[in-house]
């Protein structure tokens, strides 16, 4: 068990600690920009958290964290001194809420809890009264919480022991802590968790625990820089460490770690590399998590601890740009975040950006051109199914859940209008650039107005830009002026696929041996939709593509089947499904499943087992999609 100290916590009183970092402010620069987080139930303008130490039991049986949340908060000038507290909070039972008096007792204090919206919950209203710095809220969360995921010994790699994992973006944190859910709200967070014997507590922060500690169950944790709430993690389960260097390691349950530390033997370089470009990492340690295969997405920055998908476990490392995205957040995104979630693009088109630039350092431009090739593709395809409203990097998300913004477009048209940038300006002058942004904005939540301010004060010294940007950041589709990646070894991938089709190269004369994951892809892409039997049996034996444990290639090939009601991948696309709930690899299939009468009648088959497996982020899209009563 690695063990880590901070020398930036102070104990207080009740067991608990408490940072005395005050908040970064976004005062430190001038905002040009709506500020203001149309998700967000609480009142920072007024009263704003910056500071929460969490003190949590863990009832596997129950489904339930119980315990209390301690809220250190700022009243803003010219406030009243008795100015309420307004919380984000989602399906917690409230039990008790004191205010600490002058003499450091707690008292109890007034509070509402109104009434619960759908998307964004119920405020939760305290009258601590003047002088009143801090609270302590008594709570529990629910079974249902949307943050958390609670997995049966069955469901885990090891099937011994339960796991728990949290996923707190987009503003799922207020549905197992109550607090200012928006990422314009950064706070320093401590936190004691209780777990039950031979069960391991990692959270997304510096830990405290001694080895006396954990062996009761007890896990002490600091976070002592200012970080948005979406950034809060908590995971315990059967887990073990292997470090990969100085300032890096992996945590994974003991049947996953030895694969999980040679997939991941690059985050040292890659850390470097980013650093060379665009400053120094800031967050101290970069840890990954490998969580069980029911996480909703490829990855989550969480500072410190990124959370990821075991299905980037290829065993070749052609999926570790994963890691390089999720790396890339340390500095777009931890370090430079979106004050709202309608300028998300702000963390993922920038990371994205980063990623790309990391793949191209370490394996080569060919490789970073192609996988984003392969991305322009989905893009092109995801503006064909979206509205003109949401294929605009500055989204209105009034009214709508946050998670609907979580499309390509943030992604990838951000991306590529990054991209644009560079090659408008040439990229030593773009990368001098983007290293000053991180060093400028570093620790503060900012619009979009804001980054169009810098960006035309500094990039183009005040002149008249030589990209559109109005186009780019208001207007739906891709502009013309757009940068295009390009490889010639896609070229080849294509020629081999035609050659195969037109009969004119035989199937062992590909050249296959050493395609990548992403050769593979972009083959079974360039196939027509409708394949005979006999075509879909000669790649399967001479491929073994139903068998394929690569989940990406699976993916592709799985997407085929279903489309040509390929009956020898049926038992393996039911595995799939059961087996892995990310979002990105099980929508599309079920999307496809459900085409048809009897593709939907099998889709509900499935997922009824596949289910319980499942995240809440995940079953709440396909419950949709399938028209799925629980």
């Amino acid at each position: 068990m690695s063990m880590r100290r901070s020398r930036a916590a102070i104990g207080i009183g009740a067991g608990m600690l408490m940072m005395t970092l005050p908040c970064m402010s976004v005062g430190a620069i001038e905002p040009t920009g709506d500020h203001r987080d149309v998700h967000g139930l609480g009142n920072p303008e007024t009263t704003r958290v910056v500071a929460v130490a969490l003190d949590l039991t863990v009832d596997f049986e129950a489904r339930k964290l119980r315990g209390t949340a301690t809220i250190a908060f700022e009243r803003a000038q010219g406030s009243p001194p008795d100015a309420p507290l307004m919380l984000d909070t989602r399906a917690l039972l409230i039990k008790k809420v004191n205010g600490e008096t002058a003499a450091g007792e707690f008292e109890p204090a007034e509070f509402e809890l109104g009434p619960a919206d759908p998307i964004l919950g119920a405020r939760l209203t305290i009258k601590p009264g003047a002088g009143v710095k801090r609270v302590r809220i008594e709570y529990e969360t629910s079974p249902g919480a949307t943050a958390l995921q609670w997995l049966p010994a069955p469901l885990t790699a090891g099937k011994k022991h339960p796991f728990l994992f949290s996923q707190s973006e987009a503003i799922h944190a207020r549905s197992w802590i109550p607090l200012q859910d928006s990422p314009g709200v950064r706070t320093t967070y401590t936190a004691v968790i209780r777990t039950p014997p031979g069960l391991t507590a990692v959270m997304a922060a510096d830990s405290l625990v001694t080895e006396a500690e954990a062996k009761q169950g007890i896990f002490r944790f600091a976070m002592s820089t200012p970080i948005p709430p979406y950034l809060i993690a908590l995971a315990v389960g059967d887990l073990v460490f292997q470090p990969l260097g100085p300032r890096t390691g992996v945590w994974a349950e003991p049947s996953v770690i030895k694969s999980a530390s040679y997939e991941f033997a690059d985050v040292e370089a890659m850390i470097t590399t980013i650093e060379r470009g665009f400053g120094p990492y800031r967050w101290g340690r970069y840890d990954i998590l490998v969580l069980p295969p029911s996480f909703p997405f490829g990855g989550m920055e969480n500072p410190k601890l990124t959370f990821a998908t075991p299905t980037v476990l290829a065993g070749d490392r052609s999926l570790v740009s994963l890691i390089a995205h999720e790396l890339a957040h340390s500095w777009s995104g931890n370090l430079v975040t979106n004050a709202t979630w309608s300028d998300f693009w702000l963390n993922e088109g920038f990371t994205t950006y980063l990623e790309r630039r990391i793949v191209e350092s370490l394996y080569g431009r060919d490789r970073a051109e192609v996988e984003g090739v392969l991305a322009m593709v989905e893009l092109d395809d995801e503006l064909k199914q979206l509205p003109e409203k949401d294929q605009v990097l500055h989204i209105d998300l009034a009214g709508r859940d946050p998670d609907d913004g979580m499309t390509r477009i943030a992604y990838e048209k951000g991306a590529i209008f990054l991209r644009t940038l560079e090659e408008a300006v040439g990229r030593e002058r773009f990368d001098a650039f983007l290293k000053g942004y991180f060093d400028h904005f570093a620790f503060q939540s900012i619009t979009t107005a804001d980054f169009r301010a810098y960006l035309e004060k500094r990039l183009f010294d005040g002149k008249r830009p030589s990209v559109d940007l109005d186009a780019w950041l208001d207007r739906p589709g891709l502009p013309a002026d757009r940068a295009r990646p390009s490889s010639a070894r896609l070229g080849t991938i294509d020629a081999a696929a035609k050659g195969w089709l037109t009969g004119s190269l035989a199937i062992d004369r590909l050249g296959s041996s050493d395609w990548s994951t992403q050769d593979w892809i972009r083959f079974l892409r360039a196939l027509p939709e409708q394949l005979t039997v006999d075509q879909m049996r000669a790649l399967d034996r001479a491929f073994k593509l139903t068998e394929r444990g690569n989940s990406e290639i699976a993916h592709q090939w799985l997407l085929i089947a279903i489309r040509n009601h390929y009956q020898a991948a049926d038992d393996r696309l039911e595995s799939y499904l059961i087996s892995i709930g990310r979002r990105k690899l099980v929508l599309p299939l079920y999307k496809a499943l459900a085409a048809t009468p009897a593709g939907k009648k099998r889709a509900l088959e499935i997922y009824a087992k596949a289910r319980p497996g499942y995240h809440s982020i995940t079953t709440q899209t396909v419950d949709r999609l399938l028209g799925f009563h629980p």
